[in-house]
């Protein structure tokens, strides 16, 4: 339990609204997963395009700027990251986001050489 994926470690991507970011990382601190990666990205998905009006010129705007995080976990169950990003995350709105938990076949710590769940 706790895990989705075979293997040890675990790598859940959450893309989200911008404005849930510091929300999203005092909950994925609190369940021990405070290591991350933010980008910030564009794109769409069930939330609807905005139509706007600039120098008398209509334009869509289809794209929605969003946030990705990227964490890797092996000691804290992906279950828990998953749970946190949702609730930090949600509002009930079309364009919350959406969270993928996907396996990681190795992992290498670039300054000591470790690897595997070690490396984590």
């Amino acid at each position: 339990m706790g895990s989705y994926t075979d293997s040890d470690i675990e790598m859940i991507v959450a893309v989200i609204h911008p404005d849930r970011l510091t929300d999203a990382k005092k909950a994925l601190s609190a369940v021990g997963a405070s290591s991350l990666t933010v980008t910030n990205v564009s794109g769409r998905g069930s939330q609807p395009p905005k139509t706007s009006q600039w120098r008398g010129e209509k334009y869509t705007v289809d794209l929605h700027e969003k946030v990705k995080i990227e964490c890797v976990v092996a000691d804290v169950p992906a279950e828990d990251v998953v749970e946190a990003l949702r609730d930090a995350a949600h509002t009930g709105e079309p364009g919350d986001g959406k969270v993928f938990v996907l396996p990681v076949a190795e992992a290498v710590q670039v300054r000591t050489g470790e690897s595997g769940v070690d490396a984590v």
